[in-house]
């Protein structure tokens, strides 16, 4: 997906949160609704233009999440980088102390020699 020029991830995350958000709560209403027709009488001229309009608000709301999701993979791949990055400084370190150490115990031998 293209990102905007100037628009941050964490408006694009913020955006996912709401619309999903907003998906969940159309769900919600839509279940909540829908057994409140089930235990009382509605006409359908009545309850089908709930519902359609219910459904229609969490396609438009799942629609949105799918959109702004691109906020979720790429804050999952800069975490992943991040982590890669750290594991190889690690990893370097531990090189470097274990030279360091090698380089002490053929010191220590050296000086036992002499």
């Amino acid at each position: 997906m293209y990102i905007k020029k100037g628009f941050f991830m964490s408006e694009y995350k913020r955006k996912y949160e709401w619309y999903r958000h907003h998906a969940w709560a159309g769900l919600g209403l839509l279940s909540v609704f829908l057994a409140i027709r089930y235990f009382i009488f509605l006409p359908n001229l009545i309850s089908l233009p709930i519902v359609f309009a219910l459904i229609f608000y969490i396609l438009v709301s799942l629609a949105y999440t799918y959109k702004y999701s691109v906020a979720l993979s790429k804050e999952a791949s800069d975490k992943l980088e991040k982590e890669r990055i750290k594991a190889e400084i690690e990893k370097a370190r531990l090189k470097l102390e274990k030279k360091r150490l090698k380089a002490q115990i053929k010191a220590r031998k050296k000086e036992g020699k002499d």
